[in-house]
């Protein structure tokens, strides 16, 4: 196992004895964030130190692409005028992926979870719709500034220096409940995605409501334990994704949760509860892969913070991931 791997699952995995990537209300979003210390460059440095620099994806790195289409569903009308969620069927690319970045990752390694999943909607008018979500319904920290904290305290213990991760964890819980309730599926056609961070949804009345994205499996959910998680191959995600969407369509129903009194927009640590509404935006199907998987992925950039009509950021994480992927995106060969 390369230095890179071991690094992974030591300080991202079950066995580590440490347990190891102001709040503001639906009602309020008028208060402006604290600016942030941290730059899109100095983000995916922070990557790259706890990693390592593989000339490709800084996170999520080890992944597979599909192609299908999204059916709008007509009670997405009543959010936002988004015309990606008013029209008829869109081509789509999407991206499977397990968590840490590093590009020969076992499937199996405590580090790949959470998965990504990230979809890419090709409107007809050229201003494509992204979506990137995570297999966990929080994230572990609640800024990016305390991410890359992380991430350099992960690279620091990788050199040999645990305190900066002892100390990390230590003065953050949610961080440390984060690693410990993490799950790891069956499939990636069997696991619900999560978007992490809060969106302002406008519609056609003016009415404002703050969302986060849930992808549902059509499939259902299904988890591994940890034995039968390590008694897979190392390549089990991808290999059995392939096999399932070559014999018929992986389905996804998309979803906004809307957000209620009282839930923290700014802060993606913290989930929803899951007694709020919930109103399906529409359906995914995955068909094919690319006649290129290889090309794609090169150039294949999702943009989960662009601005479109009626969909505004809200959380703002979504800025800086926004600035950052470019920035990876340059550093691939």
């Amino acid at each position: 196992m390369s230095k890179s791997l071991h690094r992974v699952a030591a300080l991202l995995g079950g066995g580590l004895s440490l347990a190891l990537a102001t709040p503001l209300v639906a009602q309020s979003f008028s208060s402006s964030p604290a600016p942030t210390k941290e730059t899109p460059l100095s983000m995916v440095e922070a990557l790259h130190t706890a990693f390592g620099d593989h000339h490709d994806r800084a996170v999520h790195t080890k992944g597979v692409i599909f192609e299908g289409e999204f059916i709008p569903a007509p009670e997405a009308r009543t959010l936002t005028i988004e015309p990606i969620f008013a029209g008829g069927t869109v081509p789509v690319i999407a991206r499977f992926s397990l968590f840490a970045g590093v590009p020969t990752l076992p499937d199996t390694d405590d580090g790949a979870s959470p998965a990504g999943f990230a979809v890419k909607m090709i409107a007809p008018n050229g201003d494509d719709f992204d979506i990137e979500a995570n297999q966990h319904n929080n994230f572990i920290v609640k800024t990016f500034d305390e991410f890359a904290v992380f991430l350099r305290a992960v690279g620091s213990a990788g050199k040999g220096d645990k305190a900066p991760l002892e100390a990390f964890l230590a003065a953050h819980p949610e961080s440390r409940a984060f690693l410990a309730s993490r799950t790891y599926p069956a499939s990636y056609a069997t696991a619900t995605f999560f978007g992490i961070n809060a969106l302002k949804f406008i519609n056609a009345q003016g009415k404002a409501s703050y969302i986060r994205y849930r992808f549902v499996p059509r499939a259902g959910e299904r988890y591994l334990t940890a034995p039968e998680r390590k008694a897979q191959t190392p390549t089990y995600l991808g290999d059995e994704i392939v096999k399932r969407v070559a014999a018929a369509p992986v389905v996804f129903d998309l979803y906004a949760q809307i957000a209620g009194p009282g839930d923290k927009i700014d802060d993606p640590s913290v989930a929803w509860p899951e007694t709020r509404r919930m109103v399906k935006l529409g359906t995914f199907r995955l068909t094919r892969q690319p006649s290129d998987p290889v090309a794609v992925a090169k150039t294949l950039l999702f943009l989960p913070g662009q601005p479109h009509p009626g969909v505004e950021v809200a959380d703002p994480m979504l800025v800086m991931r926004n600035t950052a992927y470019p920035i990876s995106l340059g550093g691939r060969q």
